[in-house]
């Protein structure tokens, strides 16, 4: 890949629409795609994407559409559907995708396969060359131009570099990765570590346990990874601990905040309802603990939370249980 001039987005919301900014701003010809053919109309006429970026400008140069055959000749696709829709969104778009890099940018791991988002990619994709953009980055941060920097991950080194450079700008600073597993299970398990987080918060036990919480649920986070295949140190970069620390840190977290609200008494099902906003990890929580469970790996912090959000454990039962385990040495 010498370089992508036309770069499609797939995705409206407020991630696909700053990351439809960020190729403007590198300098690409992009398309944002997205199925509500009104939200899109709006978007289009307005330049603004006044449901979830108000305030912020679409440049005339991006195409927002509702038409598919707008993504016929795309020479990069950045994929931001939400996680558990990624499987949708390429049954009704992979006849329009050609052979060119997909790049997987929601975090999460689809409920059911337990496939990350470049395996879905690859299965129904056959001649795509899946990738993945994982990090700390809020989207209305992205958007406005504020420094951000991120993980692109593929398979094939060079492929990362060059999509690392297909998007670069002195705002938005992309780091090149092969290690495609651990950049896409740090992305997803942070938002259920995060949760917790929240739960820590919500129920007041001070910042010394959010602290303790982060670098336990890091821990989990690397053991499950490097069982299933990547590197310990991916877990240490932006995909892993940067995108963790922000999460589970920042008040502006949705996954934070949903957890808040568990802590503070509310039911997961109400938070979960539809129209309400999406909570990524509560997605996750109930795969990756499976997964944990199926490997053998200790992962007492994502099964608490996939636990609670199931309903099958009371938030004072799971602090009840992760602060009554066995002591141990700080590596176990």
């Amino acid at each position: 890949m010498s370089g992508a001039e036309h770069v499609a987005v797939v995705g409206a919301g407020a991630f696909g629409t700053a990351l439809a900014l960020v190729a403007h701003k590198a300098g690409r010809r992009v398309t944002l795609w997205g199925r509500d053919a009104g939200h899109v109309a709006d978007i289009s006429r307005q330049r603004e994407n006044a449901v979830h970026l108000p305030g912020v400008d679409v440049p005339s140069p991006i195409m927002v559409t509702a038409d598919t055959a707008a993504l016929n000749r795309a020479d990069m696709v950045l994929l931001a559907a939400p996680a558990q829709a990624t499987r949708e969104a390429l049954a009704m778009l992979g006849g329009r995708l050609g052979d060119v890099p997909v790049v997987a940018c929601a975090k999460g791991i689809e409920q059911g396969t337990g496939l990350r988002q470049s395996e879905i990619i690859a299965e129904m994709l056959a001649g795509a060359r899946p990738a993945a953009l994982s990090g700390p980055g809020f989207a209305e941060e992205i958007a406005r131009g504020q420094p951000t920097a991120v993980t692109i991950a593929a398979e094939d080194l060079p492929l990362a570099h060059a999509l690392s450079r297909t998007l670069a700008s002195d705002t938005f600073r992309p780091y090149a990765s092969d290690d495609l597993i651990g950049v896409e299970l740090g992305g997803a398990v942070k938002n259920v570590l995060a949760i917790a987080a929240g739960v820590v918060a919500g129920r007041a036990l001070g910042e010394s346990a959010r602290a303790a919480l982060i670098a336990r649920g890091l821990a989990e986070m690397t053991r499950l990874g490097t069982a299933l295949g990547a590197r310990a140190e991916t877990f240490m970069g932006l995909s892993g601990l940067g995108d963790l620390v922000l999460t589970a840190t920042s008040r502006r977290s949705r996954n934070l905040a949903f957890g808040m609200a568990l802590g503070e008494g509310r039911a997961a099902a109400e938070l979960l309802a539809p129209g309400m906003p999406l909570v990524e990890g509560a997605h996750t929580a109930r795969i990756a603990a499976e997964l944990a469970a199926r490997l053998g790996i200790e992962a007492p912090i994502v099964a608490a939370v996939a636990a609670t959000v199931d309903g099958a454990l009371t938030i004072d039962a799971a602090i009840e249980g992760l602060v009554n385990r066995p002591l141990k040495a700080e590596t176990a």
